[in-house]
């Protein structure tokens, strides 16, 4: 069919504990909101968003999973093809962040280094309840080869102006 060009797909997972909020994160990227109200994820959902690189579309598929312990048999499918892993952990709750070792070891044993990992603290706007420094998040991210960012996705931090910036240094998508 002349005139019909094929959108260039990239996959990107988001994995990590149940209420770390990688929902969160996915609904402020793709909308700009924050929703107050917690609906924890069922096995896995999916959203889709067409990006810009540099003058063409791209389609970025976003896979929200759960991180309910009954749905975790089903993660090693969903990031079987995945581009992108973002690993998100609460930075006021030290167990989601001593499980990222976990998260990392189920993409690296699926994807090897196929996949581009980016570790996620999130939640920055609880100050007061901090557990996980900036320099333990940041120290986790070099020592697994993975990028790193803080995010609050309640403030709007980070979130879509950090994420495009990674995912625009590997050419995939810029905001416009």
């Amino acid at each position: 069919m002349a005139g019909v060009s094929t959108l260039l797909k990239y996959k990107l997972t988001v994995l990590g504990d149940k209420s770390v909020g990688k929902t969160s994160i996915i609904t402020r990227f793709m909308y700009d909101k924050f929703d107050s109200t917690y609906q924890r994820t069922i096995g896995i959902d999916f959203l889709s968003k067409t990006v810009h690189l540099e003058d063409f579309p791209v389609r970025l598929q976003l896979w929200d999973t759960s991180g309910d312990e009954r749905f975790r048999s089903l993660i090693p499918s969903y990031i079987a093809d995945s581009s992108y892993v973002l690993i998100v952990y609460d930075v006021t709750n030290r167990k989601s962040y001593l499980n990222i070792s976990m998260w990392i070891e189920e993409v690296r044993t699926k994807r090897g280094n196929d996949a581009v990992i980016v570790l996620v603290g999130n939640k920055t706007d609880l100050v007061d309840k901090r557990q996980v420094s900036i320099e333990e998040g940041d120290g986790q991210a070099r020592k697994f080869g993975c990028m790193f960012i803080e995010t609050s996705t309640k403030d709007g931090f980070n979130v879509r102006v950090k994420i495009c910036k990674i995912l625009s240094r590997m050419k995939i998508c810029q905001l416009r």
